[in-house]
């Protein structure tokens, strides 16, 4: 943790701050390891300190080492002032994709005229775009508890089954295999519903001959997999698996391509091509290639058409093609990958060569 401050607090230096206020949770928790809900630290080039409630006292106690703690009092925001007093700051950085309006209405009302409070965007995130190896280890292991949970689920996944049964049991899995809960909300869709890329399980019973699209992730210790795979229930026609295919060939030829230095949307263009040539252009690939993952499900950079940033050496980011055919169906599939300056570490084992028919 105390790495993450340090360069922290080395991209504060040209911000010209006293001082600056986290407040968002995922953020907190990549500098000082806290992992309650309720808690805002206070960072400067000689000053850590966090504030939380009587709930989490224990708790911080036990998770931060390299901040000075201070418990709240009956109102948070007097808390921070109090402290933003002693520390003599004037020029205070906050993050404005996180404060809301009423609290930063109650933080003005509450600090010396002589204080500004100066908006900042992305404070903590760009330093997140690059894991060090704790994050990567972590991101990993829920990688690999979403590729078992994904195995144990798939001998159930029989005619007549629920989506919703399905995706209860990949969720019952997850925990069975050591997560802590889900990266975001299941998704199961089958026969036509499989050309819903974000669609919820339903009460729709599962066809012979469907395609069944289960996209899901292990959260382990604030960190979220990925993983997206498209079955069929029976044997699978030859358009299913040549759509099947064309869409594993579009991951592949990603894959292969991607490295450190890559613009996101030059990666995104790769897959979205060749998907193209094969008549698959258009609204039927309507999202974007990956985002990168970490204490957040959906993170920068991306593999996008609008991404105009370089993919970076660190990046934990999923690659994601899929079609969609209204009234037909859909294929996805989706690994979970490390770049490196010569390529992609990929973390994601669940096999994908063919067509699996269950």
């Amino acid at each position: 943790m105390i790495e993450r401050l340090q360069k922290f607090r080395e991209n504060l230096k040209n911000l010209n701050l006293d001082g600056v206020l986290i407040s968002n949770s995922e953020n907190s928790r990549y500098l000082s390891g806290f992992s309650g809900s309720s808690g805002v630290l206070l960072i400067s080039a000689d000053t850590a300190a966090i504030i939380t409630d009587f709930r989490y006292w224990e708790q911080v106690s036990q998770e931060v080492k390299d901040f000075q703690l201070y418990k709240q009092g009956p109102n948070l925001w007097q808390s921070i002032v109090a402290l933003v007093q002693k520390l003599h700051w004037t020029k205070i950085g906050f993050e404005a994709a996180t404060l809301t309006y009423q609290d930063y209405q109650t933080f003005c009302n509450l600090v010396p005229k002589n204080v500004q409070l100066i908006p900042q965007n992305n404070l903590v995130e760009h330093q997140r775009w690059v894991k060090d190896t704790a994050e990567i280890a972590l991101l990993s292991t829920a990688e690999q508890i979403t590729d078992r949970a994904f195995a144990e689920t798939l001998p159930i996944i029989k005619p007549g089954i629920k989506e919703r049964e399905i995706a209860l049991e990949f969720d019952h899995q997850l925990r069975l295999q050591g997560a802590e809960g889900n990266s975001f909300t299941t998704i199961v869709v089958s026969g036509a519903r499989s050309a819903l890329p974000h669609g919820e399980a339903s009460d729709k019973k599962v066809a012979v001959g469907d395609l069944v699209t289960i996209d899901g992730g292990a959260l382990f210790q604030g960190y979220h997999a990925d993983m997206t795979r498209t079955v069929v229930v029976g044997k699978g026609s030859e358009e299913q698996k040549r759509l099947y295919q064309v869409v594993l060939q579009a991951q592949e030829l990603a894959l292969q391509s991607l490295k450190a230095g890559l613009i996101g949307f030059e990666v995104d263009k790769i897959a979205r091509d060749f998907l193209s040539q094969h008549g698959y252009g258009g609204d039927k690939f309507g999202h974007g290639l990956g985002h990168s993952v970490g204490l957040n499900i959906h993170e920068s950079p991306r593999l996008a058409v609008t991404e105009q940033n370089p993919i970076p050496a660190g990046a934990v980011i999923t690659v994601e093609p899929g079609v969609y055919i209204p009234g037909w169906g859909g294929v996805r599939i989706e690994d979970l990958v490390v770049v490196k300056l010569d390529g992609i570490r990929n973390l994601t084992a669940s096999p994908k060569k063919e067509l699996i028919e269950l």
